[in-house]
């Protein structure tokens, strides 16, 4: 499989000294989904701001599709590489959405009859259609955050890159954003997130980096939440449904794998009730409380 984003020895330190980043080693596939998470300050938006040039390190190098970002020509690494901010007004400054949203297109000097059908079909797919002659400032915060998604797929990137996409969002707002950002993926591109949603993680993903300045450790999104001591010292958090099957364990659920999202827990669920003869045992015995206590401190960050 062809790698679409690569970075070696890459480090970073910002003008007054601070170090951001340091040796960072990664691969990202083509048509790969892949988070990147961490503590406040681990250097996320420091890293994805690498991806398309906007910052430049003279330690280490990033590739994309095999050239170096600081070598390449600046129009051919915007058009591969699309990045969402986690602030949507940090992208959104024409005004009219068609204008935000017709910017990228227009700066590649496309024809008009193409920046037109881009910015159609950019509209079309985040449900804005309609808000052509609207202004960004009198749009509600999950418009804005489907705008600036907007405004960066008319470019057609292959590789998004998106800083906290479901910031914020009502329910409603974050599951649209999620299938959109599934769908875009089943159609080739390249998904690369930061998130401090974990729960949305399983639903966004398929393995994760965990950064903390360095890349801390790579897996898949269980390996990475079964290691209880890495996400305690990472200040990192599993999803509610996995702490709440590991409680269902100190009852005698029976659960091998435990679930890391609700469509899992329906399936084991489901399972586990069709070999039981349509119930669910649980029971109380003499460790039961016991186990509680461990699952609970393990989960509960003001305890040292």
């Amino acid at each position: 499989m062809r790698e679409a984003v690569t970075t070696r020895n890459l480090s970073y330190s910002y003008p007054d000294g601070t170090v951001a980043l340091s040796n960072i080693n990664i691969t990202i596939h083509e048509g790969e989904r892949v988070a990147i998470v961490g503590p406040n300050g681990a250097g996320k938006t420091t890293l994805l701001l690498h991806l398309n040039g906007v910052l430049e390190s003279t330690d280490g190098e990033v590739k994309i599709f095999g050239k170096n970002v600081n070598e390449a020509e600046r129009s051919e690494i915007i058009r591969s590489v699309g990045v969402v901010f986690q602030d949507p007004d940090d992208q959104l400054f024409m005004p009219t959405i068609f204008d935000d949203v017709a910017f990228g297109p227009m700066n590649l000097e496309l024809d008009e009859d193409e920046v037109r059908r881009r910015v159609k079909n950019a509209l079309d797919r985040l449900g804005l259609t309609g808000y052509e002659e609207r202004c960004s400032h009198h749009l509600s915060y999950g418009e804005k955050k489907r705008a600036s998604l907007a405004a960066v797929i008319s470019m057609e990137p292959r590789i998004l890159v998106l800083d906290e996409p479901t910031a914020n969002l009502d329910p409603k707002s974050r599951t649209e954003l999620i299938g959109i950002i599934n769908e875009l993926n089943r159609e080739g591109v390249t998904i690369i997130v930061t998130t401090h949603d974990i729960n949305a993680v399983p639903q966004l993903v398929d393995r994760v980096y965990v950064l903390n300045r360095t890349i801390i450790r790579e897996g898949t999104i269980r390996e990475i939440f079964s290691d209880a001591p890495l996400l305690r010292e990472n200040h990192l958090e599993v999803p509610e449904v996995f702490k709440l099957f590991e409680m269902l364990k100190c009852f005698g659920y029976n659960c091998e794998e435990l679930p890391l999202s609700i469509d899992e827990a329906i399936k084991d669920l489901t399972e586990t009730i069709g070999t039981n003869g349509g119930h669910i045992h649980l029971h109380i015995h003499e460790h039961t409380h016991e186990e509680m206590e461990k699952v609970k401190h393990k989960y509960r960050y003001d305890h040292h």
